[in-house]
């Protein structure tokens, strides 16, 4: 219980590590993206986070989002005629909000099972972004499906955005 109500700067001045794990530890290539399929690779990526906790780390964890925004982006235009479509900045935020869950849930799990009494916290980022940045006038990282070059001319037209052939 003691270890509860410790400093947090003292709690966090232990051996402090930052993961960043790629869109794809959760989606796998060839995978749909099912719940279960991505929790089971959480699960998986959680026993290895686990091992760091075990040589006394604390872990911050940061994650790519790609696959996920992606299939979020698809979800939101299939849907259109029945749902508003969603900004992708509200796409990403829930991808985020989705991952989060799932490695949460998933280390979380990992903790219990071992006894360990931590606690882990999922975190929502903001990003301010400069909309004049000349970089946006040369896009270099593709977020989204894959589309026909009829498909992605109508997109451009109506929603003014941006497309680059991907591979």
């Amino acid at each position: 219980m003691q270890d509860l109500f410790m400093d947090p700067v003292e709690k966090i001045s232990k051996k402090l590590a930052v993961v960043a794990l790629g869109g794809n530890a959760l989606l796998k290539k060839d995978e749909k993206g099912t719940t279960e399929e991505q929790e089971k690779n959480a699960a998986e990526t959680s026993k290895q986070l686990y091992n760091m906790i075990e040589r006394g780390y604390n872990l911050i964890i940061t994650h790519g989002n790609g696959p996920q925004v992606g299939n979020i982006l698809i979800r939101s235009e299939e849907a259109k005629e029945k749902v508003p479509e969603s900004p992708l900045d509200v796409c990403v935020a829930e991808s985020e909000g989705s991952i989060g869950y799932y490695l949460q849930q998933a280390l979380l799990n990992t903790l219990r099972r071992a006894r360990n009494k931590r606690f882990v916290v999922t975190v929502i980022t903001q990003v301010l972004v400069d909309e004049n940045d000349p970089a946006f006038k040369n896009p270099t990282k593709p977020v989204g499906p894959f589309y026909t070059k009829e498909h992605a001319q109508i997109l451009q037209k109506e929603k003014k955005w941006s497309m680059v052939e991907d591979s």
